[in-house]
């Protein structure tokens, strides 16, 4: 609410979504702008919150529950109940779904209700919040390092149908990697028609055993993405994998010790090429605001674009040469360009879209490296030896800078006024130094905040556990990051624990 009825001492803690509708809506429109497709309402409602500029997030049509509500001890009511009708009352979002149970049969049976009841909610759910309703108990139980103890998730069990692989599409990414796709008849899955699945490699065809006419088994892997678990009737006669590249005809090749297929006429591949403007264009890397895959690919079609440098070549009447351009878009599309230039360098590395370069091997060498000139003339040697480089993508980044072709588009897009410099984060001290930050669940800060405050100290984060983990740091309601640092014996930590040890508050 903008008002509340009466002045109140309160903090409301809660979620933004967004609904199934609202979602649909959202990605029909964007289809007609050529903007971004959202893949699912949990990505679109996480972009729309990140939105600078917060009138889009405004047009976004989000939705809020709140879950919890903390008064000063004298307005505090006795049950948990009471405070989210409290809540109500106030103006606030909470969920219908609400109820007192007594015993675990009703909690059983409740359960049971929603397991299939969810697919009618107009929100996506993967299980129920199961909570001790007396304050005071919840007071006296307390909290562990990482979630309170008077309230547990029941997870639901995936959901899991058989459907038929009509036909297997062969993509090609931005790297050149050859990835097989299945595509199925639509079935109703997880609340959502789902056609298609990811069959990662053509090692991963032959394990399952699957061709086209194959019937198989697919579930959504954290209710969000498809993934085929087995065939019904495994075939030796599995989907052969290409020789050629299916966009450009070039051999494929398969590098020693990798899974992938890859194609490596990576200027002349029109799939690769596509696949690299739009991971250009991308939030993480050069985040050109509203040019996505659609505009993208007329403009390769009408030869207005063919590599990142033409981006910045691109006038307004080129823009309004796309039909799903009108003039306002046209204007917003070139400002959007234009502020890409700026971007720091961390970002344009990462657009580069080296091999093995995502975007944290990127921070790394915007830390060591004050502009590309400084990364593009470091040895193999040098680059192996900075801590989270090591041989593998040293070699691959001096790879890159060898082939004329990629230094020939660093010297356009320098001349055309995109030549980003490091941003160079001010250090705190060195009390970190060598030590690795994992960060799994949700925290109190923003979890770019956390990691900036690592980095300040000296230290680094990653986004995968490993036995060179020194830390995990644990949020409410940990991913299988946990489970991994448990199993390993990483030492986990919560955030308290975190900023007593960089003696912060």
């Amino acid at each position: 609410p903008h008002k509340l009825p009466e002045p109140v001492d309160l903090e409301v803690r809660g979620e933004v979504y967004m609904e199934i509708s609202a979602f649909e809506k959202l990605n029909e429109q964007n289809a007609l702008s050529g903007q971004k497709i959202f893949a699912n309402p949990r990505n679109a409602a996480a972009g729309s919150l990140r939105q600078l500029d917060t009138s889009i997030t405004a047009k976004r049509n989000l939705s809020f529950f709140g879950y919890t509500v903390f008064f000063d001890k004298q307005n505090q009511p006795k049950t948990h109940y009471e405070s989210i009708q409290k809540l109500k009352e106030y103006g606030f979002n909470t969920n219908t779904n609400i109820k007192i149970t007594n015993g675990i049969d009703d909690i059983k049976n409740y359960v049971h209700y929603w397991e299939n009841e969810r697919y009618n909610l107009d929100y996506a759910t993967d299980g129920i919040v199961i909570k001790l309703n007396d304050i005071m108990t919840q007071n006296e139980i307390g909290f562990t390092s990482r979630a309170p103890k008077w309230a547990t998730a029941y997870k639901f069990p995936p959901e899991e149908v058989w459907t038929e692989i009509l036909d297997i599409e062969v993509n090609v990414g931005k790297t050149g990697a050859v990835t097989p796709v299945a595509i199925m008849k639509p079935v109703s899955l997880g609340g959502s028609i789902v056609q298609r699945a990811t069959l990662h490699n053509f090692d991963e065809i032959k394990k399952l055993g699957v061709n086209i006419g194959s019937k198989v088994l697919i579930k959504k892997a954290a209710e969000i993405i498809p993934k085929v678990i087995k065939a019904e009737k495994p075939s030796e006669n599995i989907f052969p994998p290409p020789i050629v590249c299916p966009c450009c005809g070039s051999t494929l090749i398969k590098p020693e010790g990798e899974v992938s297929l890859y194609c490596q006429n990576s200027y002349e591949c029109a799939d690769q090429k596509l696949a690299r403007l739009e991971y250009w264009c991308s939030r993480e890397a050069m985040d050109i605001d509203g040019l996505g895959g659609n505009i993208l690919e007329k403009l390769m079609s009408l030869g207005l674009i063919n590599r990142p440098d033409d981006i910045y070549r691109l006038s307004y009447e080129d823009l309004l040469k796309v039909d799903l351009v009108q003039d306002k878009t046209a204007t917003n599309l070139l400002n959007a360009i234009e502020k890409s230039k700026s971007q720091p360098l961390q970002k344009f590395i990462n657009a580069l879209s080296i091999r093995f370069v995502g975007k944290e091997t990127a921070e790394i060498l915007s830390q060591n490296y004050n502009s590309i000139d400084e990364l593009k003339l470091a040895s193999e040697e040098e680059l192996a030896n900075i801590d989270g480089i090591g041989d593998k993508i040293a070699s691959s980044i001096a790879a890159f800078f060898n082939n004329k072709n990629n230094t020939n588009l660093i010297e356009k897009l320098k001349e055309l006024g995109v030549n980003p410099i490091a941003e160079k984060k001010e250090k705190i001290s060195d009390m970190l130094k060598g030590q690795t930050f994992v960060l799994t669940g949700t925290l109190n800060r923003p979890r770019i905040e956390v990691e900036e405050l690592i980095k300040s100290h000296g230290g680094k984060t990653s986004s995968t556990v490993s036995k060179k983990t020194s830390f995990v740091l644990a949020g409410v309601e940990p991913g299988s990051k946990l489970d991994k640092a448990l199993a390993l014996g990483v030492k986990v930590i919560n955030e308290q624990e975190f900023m007593e040890m960089i003696g912060a508050k």
